[in-house]
């Protein structure tokens, strides 16, 4: 089987998903965000600030590369389909799920999360209108399937998933 890479917008629970599919699935999962922070020692937020956002895209694509070759579900940051060789990365490797979800639902979940920097210091719900704008038809490019989120509860995105992945295609 192959293991599922999980996109969307931040907030759509792209980690909480992947962890709860991977105890499902019996496999690993690798949170790219989880692995850059491992890997750089730092918070995004000091990432971004002390580096800025190139060069944390720089280390995501490394990251997305590394996990490409593990046998695990891949959750990924919310922008990693910003970078022509990642959407290239994505459809290469089959399936890649998009869990979408209005910007509305998103601002529920994760207005006032401090380790956003994307979101930091504005109008939340604003600013993730903006990023659907931008990131929506890329997500769409990359995804073999889309998991409408917003009237979803975790677990039935969880089977829902599950059925896409059995042999008989649920």
């Amino acid at each position: 089987m192959r293991y599922p890479v999980l996109i969307g917008l931040m907030g759509c629970g792209k980690s909480s998903i992947g962890r709860r599919l991977a105890a499902a699935l019996g496999c690993g999962l690798v949170d790219l965000d989880d692995a850059i922070v491992q890997r750089a020692g730092m918070s995004i937020p000091e990432l971004f600030a002390a580096f800025g956002e190139a060069h944390f895209r720089d280390l995501e694509t490394a990251m997305l590369e590394e996990a490409l070759n593990q046998e695990a579900i891949i959750a990924t940051g919310g922008g990693v389909v910003l970078r022509e060789r990642n959407r290239a990365l994505l459809k290469g490797h089959p399936p890649v799920i998009w869990l979408k979800a209005s910007p509305e639902f998103l601002a529920n979940r994760i207005d006032g999360d401090r380790n956003r920097p994307l979101i930091a210091g504005g109008d939340t719900l604003e600013r993730l209108r903006q990023l659907a704008a931008e990131r929506y038809p890329l997500y769409e490019a990359c995804a073999d399937h889309v998991i409408a989120r917003d009237s979803m509860k975790k677990k039935q995105v969880v089977a829902a998933i599950r059925a896409l992945l059995s042999p008989d295609g649920g």
